[in-house]
């Protein structure tokens, strides 16, 4: 790693040498491969009125999602914002449920209900829509894990635009107070909606301002990076040393979401530089290439498949029908602990249940 790779506040920087597998090399780069195809699958799908409402992309950031799961352990929790397809993915969702719940068909993974926004997985808690509120959410987690004495820490990830959010204080502020074994990590993508991190916050160093709580800012650009650093705050969070402020600097190509263009507050000129110089995607390539862990070949297999699956994901989901009207009663409470009834929009829509 370069000397910027990564910038403490109160704490050592990880090392900058790291040690991989060749199959961890190639399934990072597959992995991003991935999730990319699946974003790009997700824009044609909504430009083509096949996904409706909310959708936010994450293309350009997708060696986040990827350099953290490559660091915890699959006990381990993530808790994040509305930006969440990746994440869902990684945490061991299918493309094809993630694409069919975007289309909101019944083998989506929240059965078609919960949309772009609201997804899950094994130990994944969403995709949340209010901004901010996963952070003390994922706090909460933590509180458990160590309730509970288990060996594991909870990733909260939320946007430079939640930043300013008073609960993410508030969980800072308990998270330190009780040594929670949680990482707070900020995705900094520069613009919070189309407002420039600058105009909306004071101090835009964001790993500092958990203030007794050290940080790291990590070159979000970069999947190896990533994974050390979370491997880094990992070890120190489950150790009882409490949590860890880490900043992801990183750049959405698109708006943000599918009904912000993203040109009228930055340059296409801006876009096309942070394509060409920094692509997580791009950049690892050429590594991998250089240190001959792969051949253009195996490259061109690796995008060809991932395509291919895609393609056949997305193919499949668009087959699924949407879930019957009578099912949108179910699911609001656990099955065994329903009220006696659940109200509609006018009396004649009161939903009662069968509970004695």
């Amino acid at each position: 790693f370069c000397d910027k790779t990564f910038e403490g506040y109160n704490i050592d920087i990880p090392s900058r040498s790291m040690t991989l597998t060749k199959e961890d090399a190639i399934a990072m780069y597959r992995e991003m491969q991935m999730v990319r195809r699946l974003e790009m699958a997700a824009d044609s799908s909504y430009k083509h009125k096949l996904i409706r409402g909310f959708c936010h992309l994450c293309t350009g950031q997708e060696a986040v999602p990827v350099g953290l799961e490559g660091a915890i352990a699959k006990e381990d929790a993530v808790i994040t914002a509305y930006r969440c397809h990746g994440f869902t993915y990684m945490r061991g969702a299918s493309p094809f449920g993630i694409l069919a719940e975007l289309m909101g068909r019944k083998e989506g993974v929240s059965k078609g209900k919960g949309g772009s926004m609201h997804m899950y997985a094994p130990n994944f808690y969403g995709g949340n829509g209010i901004v901010g509120a996963q952070v003390p959410l994922g706090a909460g987690i933590a509180f458990a894990q160590k309730y509970k004495d288990e060996k594991t820490c909870t990733v909260a990830l939320y946007g430079d635009g939640a930043a300013n959010q008073g609960q993410v204080f508030e969980a800072y502020n308990m998270a330190k107070l009780w040594d929670l074994p949680v990482i707070f990590m900020c995705e900094n993508n520069k613009y919070g909606m189309g407002t420039a991190a600058g105009r909306a916050a004071a101090n835009t160093d964001y790993y500092t301002r958990g203030q007794y709580i050290p940080g790291l800012r990590v070159n979000g650009m970069d999947v190896l990076a990533v994974r050390q650093a979370v491997a880094y705050a990992r070890e120190y969070a489950i150790n009882g040393n409490g949590p860890m402020v880490l900043e992801m600097k990183t750049y959405r190509y698109g708006g943000h979401s599918m009904s912000d263009p993203g040109t009228t507050y930055r340059t296409r000129e801006e876009i096309q530089h942070m394509r060409s110089t920094s692509d997580p995607i791009t950049g690892y390539k050429h590594r991998l290439l250089e240190a001959g862990v792969m051949t253009e070949e195996d490259i061109k297999a690796i995008d060809k498949q991932a395509k291919k699956i895609i393609d056949e994901a997305l193919a499949k989901a668009k087959a699924v029908p949407e879930p019957d009207a009578a099912e949108l009663w179910d699911d609001v409470y656990a099955k065994g602990s329903e009220v006696p009834y659940l109200r509609g929009r006018v009396p004649e829509e009161t939903h009662y249940y069968n509970v004695d």
